[in-house]
């Protein structure tokens, strides 16, 4: 077995030749616009394809240095929090606490149908668990935090199935948010949001104009939110609580936007705005990108008849709860659809595909503020507290 290993320079530049390839991929087959596909799925997809099929042919090994990858996320979440207002925030009050209901009814459930169709295989029940919130939840951190306990019940592929399942899931939370907005809108006859001052990057065929002075007091706005980000994390340390960084820099950036908007009196200037979110779905899209071409899709040959019975079953829970819960309970409008293509991200994938998700809808039909305090504030604060409870409550059963 050869390893090749890629270092971080030329990796970052490999993601963004893969960005480019999703974006024109985009650009030249509307199918991709109709279903929202999001941009960095295609480009990092094929990425993962072609290692591989180098692992299979050639028994070559090659990983990517994705050490970047963090900060980039932590770019996206700040500007996220300099877009937010207080107003908006106030009065996402009420659908972040029915949407963190929601979240909890759903790990239940997802957890479930993990044990169940684990036990009609004859495997140990708990194996359940590790293609059920752990992995697609909790994610690749979640996962390798609670595989030395499955270890020492006796379970030594928990690694294996966790990170196996976060790879299906990932790359099916991408591709089912679209579509369930799509239908969603279509059926209910939504009226797209005339607003295209958008959260996150710029709606499609829409010509923008930007200055050096917009896009280096975005740049400046967005790091001084990462790094007062930073002490705020160092606060949260000191009262016991262990938090995604990007909660953080999410609540810096809305402390910082609120504040200049209070001092300043006046809103931020459309050349701010457009910088800070093209800026930021750059950096959403390196993300994802590179998420997904350092995925070993070879993982999942070890388990795959159980993977495939149990990915099919959790993909199918999660559009339907989607569809006939998660929308009616939050409203029933556009802003719901919106929240319903990020909810695919929260059960499957990532807090980032929950987002580029979000973001492949609204460049599509129009800005969705609500939506992007909301579920990031649940994806990154309730649901992981949540999760951790219940996986404890599943193993003493």
């Amino acid at each position: 077995m050869e390893l090749i290993e890629v270092d971080g320079f030329i990796s970052f530049t490999l993601a963004i030749v893969l960005l480019f390839i999703g974006k024109f991929a985009t650009v030249r087959y509307q199918l991709l616009q109709k279903y929202s596909i999001p941009e960095p799925v295609i480009g990092g997809f094929i990425c993962a394809i072609v290692v591989a099929i180098f692992y299979a042919l050639f028994d070559v090994t090659i990983e990517f240095d994705l050490a970047v990858r963090d900060t980039l996320l932590l770019y996206f979440f700040a500007g996220i929090g300099l877009s937010a207002s207080f107003k908006v925030l106030l009065s996402g009050g009420k659908p972040l606490l029915v949407l963190t209901l929601l979240a909890i009814v759903y790990i239940i459930l997802q957890n479930i149908v993990g044990v169940s169709i684990a036990s009609v295989l004859g495997l140990e029940p708990v194996i359940g668990l590790m293609a059920g919130s752990i992995s697609l939840i909790g994610g690749v951190g979640t996962t390798m935090a609670w595989s030395p306990t499955f270890i020492e019940m006796g379970i030594e592929t928990a690694a294996e199935v966790g990170l196996a399942a976060n790879t299906l899931g990932l790359i099916s939370a991408c591709l089912v948010g679209g579509p369930i907005a799509k239908h969603l809108i279509n059926k209910h006859k939504l009226s797209s949001n005339t607003d295209h001052n958008l959260d996150i990057g710029v709606c499609h065929n829409e010509t923008t104009k930007l200055d050096h002075f917009g896009y280096l007091y975005a740049w400046l706005m967005l790091n001084l939110s990462i790094i007062f980000g930073y002490f705020i994390n160092m606060g949260f340390e000191a009262v016991g609580l262990q938090l995604p960084m990007f909660v953080a820099c999410l609540v810096g950036g809305i402390l910082i936007g609120n504040a200049k908007l209070l001092i300043l009196k006046k809103e931020q200037s459309k050349n701010a705005q457009l910088g800070q979110a093209l800026i930021s779905d750059i950096c959403l899209g390196m993300f994802l990108t590179m998420a997904l071409m350092g995925l070993q899709l070879w993982q999942l040959q070890s388990t795959l008849l159980f993977l495939s019975i149990v990915m099919f079953f959790q993909v199918a829970l999660s559009v339907a709860f989607t569809i006939w819960v998660v929308f009616r309970f939050m409203g029933k409008d556009y802003e719901a659809a919106v929240i319903s293509s990020g909810f695919g991200g929260i059960t499957l994938g990532s807090t980032a595909t929950a987002i580029v998700n979000m973001t492949a809808v609204t460049q599509r039909y129009g800005a969705a503020h609500k939506a992007f305090i909301i579920v990031p504030l649940v994806c990154g604060f309730f649901i992981d507290i949540a999760n951790a409870l219940i996986i404890n409550a599943f193993l003493i059963i």
